[in-house]
């Protein structure tokens, strides 16, 4: 079982002082949301660029919010998102390896060794546009 604070440590990331930092951090292994970011795994082409090891910035923080990034030892390919292609990028987890996928708010997501689909969300106002995390 790995903690928040465990991942804190571990990648010299903060998250907010609301989170309980002994907690469990989930796995995926299929789909999970976190905030405005789904991970939906996929047997898509495997990605081969590295996640360097200061992190990847998978969402910016928009107006002042916090960014999602990806840790640890896995590939990612990025891809431009708009309203029509959802698809942020191309996920890979090596075996016996896990990636974090963190935010500030949000707390940590582990993700188990794979291809991923990383996605954005959308939402119907009075226009279709990406929902603001």
């Amino acid at each position: 079982m790995k903690t928040l604070i465990d991942m804190e440590t571990r990648y010299g990331v903060s998250h907010l002082d609301h989170l309980d930092k002994q907690a469990a951090i989930p796995v995926v292994t299929r789909l999970a949301f976190q905030g405005d970011v789904a991970v939906v795994r996929r047997e898509a082409q495997e990605s081969t660029v590295a996640i360097p090891a200061s992190g990847y910035p998978v969402v910016q923080g928009e107006n002042g919010g916090n960014t999602h990034a990806l840790f640890g030892t896995g590939f990612f390919t990025p891809r431009q998102a708009d309203v029509d292609n959802l698809v942020l990028g191309i996920l890979t987890v090596p075996a016996v390896e896990q990636v974090l996928l963190s935010h500030p708010e949000h707390g940590g997501l582990l993700i188990d060794p794979g291809t991923y689909e990383l996605r954005r969300q959308r939402e119907q106002a009075d226009i279709v546009r990406m929902v603001a995390d």
